[in-house]
């Protein structure tokens, strides 16, 4: 087993979205054993090597994990904070009816104005750029490669979530965006459980804006620039 110690917020938050997130068929994540204050217990999952086999089977049941959904967009897991994080970032889960008016004042703006980065006209058109209305999905919220652990199982393991309801493509543009073995495999898989809406490789930039943001914020430098790299490719269209 593996104990963790942070802050009760954030343990709380890992807790609950390490637990929303065991769904049947879905990807393997870690046990929680215990949490009390900033302790947490949870299985130690041990590291093998990627390979196709695996690749596809994250795929599908990544797919399967989105369509559990969530109760809406920004809503935490059952038990989860309001207030929690992302990485060493804070990130509010508030439920809102529609997902591109709550991407652009809960995930866009704030990291933006903390950043010091103008991206008010996404904001505005929002709603024209984010394509055809989809249900909330549940995301694991953070799916860089760090947090994709290919087990000595042959699975494929999520770990240290920032759970929430939201755009199913948002997790899928985090996994593009920095690095997944045999992505394209994963990918594929993925459409053959859940296809994806038409456009979704145009909105991949937009998607990956949040993550850009955020590390805009906590380490500045290229992010910053990749940024508004991405929100000129999503404003070209």
């Amino acid at each position: 087993m593996r104990t963790k110690h942070q802050s009760p917020q954030v343990t709380a938050a890992e807790a609950a979205g390490l637990r929303w997130l065991r769904v049947e068929g879905g990807p393997p994540v870690p046990l929680v054993h215990s949490h009390d204050g900033g302790r947490l217990v949870i299985d130690e999952v041990p590291h093998g090597s990627p390979n196709l086999q695996a690749a596809v089977t994250f795929g599908r049941r990544l797919a399967t994990l989105h369509l559990a959904g969530a109760p809406a967009f920004g809503a935490p897991p059952p038990g989860g904070p309001r207030d929690a994080t992302i990485g060493m970032a804070p990130m509010v889960n508030e439920p809102a009816p529609s997902w591109p008016e709550w991407f652009a004042s809960q995930r866009i703006q704030p990291y933006a104005e903390m950043a010091g980065i103008d991206m008010s006209e996404v904001c505005a058109r929002i709603t024209s750029l984010a394509g055809p209305p989809e249900p909330p999905a549940r995301l694991h919220g953070d799916v860089w490669s760090g947090n994709v652990l290919w087990g000595a199982d042959g699975q494929v393991w999520l770990i240290d979530p920032a759970a929430h309801g939201g755009h199913r493509e948002s997790d899928l543009a985090m996994l593009q965006l920095f690095g997944c073995p045999f992505l394209d495999h994963v990918l594929g898989a993925y459409q053959e459980v859940a296809p994806l809406a038409d456009g979704w490789r145009e909105r991949v930039k937009l998607h990956q804006l949040f993550p850009l943001l955020v590390h805009a914020v906590l380490f500045g430098g290229g992010y910053r620039l990749e940024a508004l790299a991405a929100a000129r490719s999503v404003l070209r269209g």
